[in-house]
């Protein structure tokens, strides 16, 4: 059983709409293959959830322009004494080959968004019980079809999404490791500091508090605030000794 439980707060809106993609993307794989009703719906309505974040922003550019900016922390990084020129050197190549095959991709989810059988379940997602078999007899034939037939066109599916995930997944990943966890003690449940520009807060919290964190603030200056789970009952102790990370 884990001691510790790791949360992760976003400082500003770009990163917020990559953490929402990677869960969705995350949970997209979670039921695979589809061999049931309900794993049918999870797929979809976590791909109608990935194409309404699309909708909402040009994720590509936003990826584009963020894998310049770890080259342009690279390239100055190269420059301090001591460091690995080997690992920098293999990093700034993975980020040229991510970003060429994201230039040449097709539009993010155009292959999704154009498909009729998503399309039509996309549709019945947001009305109570919308997708049972009289309201959706497509999907009802679909989950009837050769288990083989449905993974195929899944994987097919699940490709078009692949130059996204593996840029997303490179560029979370060097973030994620911009910072190392420092030992922090909260009076009171409070907690505030400088964000010194970063994207990402990651917390780690031992379990056996009970506790979790309200976030607020950006880049520059945040305030965390410790909540017991059992609101009724719980306490949050005098100081409390966590782990963050300022990414």
């Amino acid at each position: 059983m884990h001691t510790h439980i790791l949360f992760e707060h976003p400082l500003n809106e770009k990163m917020r709409t990559w953490l929402r993609v990677e869960f969705l993307l995350q949970q997209l794989s979670v039921h695979l293959p589809l061999s049931d009703h309900a794993d049918a719906l999870h797929f979809f309505r976590n791909v109608g959830e990935l194409l309404d974040v699309f909708e909402r922003g040009d994720t590509r550019t936003e990826l584009l322009k963020e894998l310049e900016r770890q080259q342009r922390k690279l390239r100055a990084w190269s420059e301090v004494p001591g460091v690995d020129l080997n690992r920098i050197d293999a990093i700034r190549q993975q980020l040229k080959e991510s970003g060429a095959v994201l230039m040449t991709a097709p539009r993010i989810g155009q292959l999704l968004r154009e498909d009729r059988l998503i399309a039509l379940v996309r549709q019945r997602l947001s009305i109570p019980g919308g997708c049972c078999s009289f309201d959706l007899p497509t999907l009802h034939m679909w989950l009837h079809l050769p288990q083989e037939q449905r993974n195929a066109q899944i994987e097919l599916w699940m490709a078009s999404l692949e130059p996204l995930r593996a840029t997303l997944s490179l560029i979370l990943d060097l973030i994620r490791n911009a910072a190392p966890f420092r030992r922090q003690t909260s009076l009171n449940g409070f907690y505030q500091d400088n964000g010194e520009d970063a994207d990402l807060l990651r917390l780690q919290l031992p379990l056996k508090e009970r506790l979790y964190p309200q976030i607020s603030g950006h880049k520059s200056r945040f305030a965390i605030r410790f909540m017991p789970f059992d609101s009724e009952n719980g306490l949050v102790p005098e100081r409390l000794d966590f782990e963050l990370a300022c990414c």
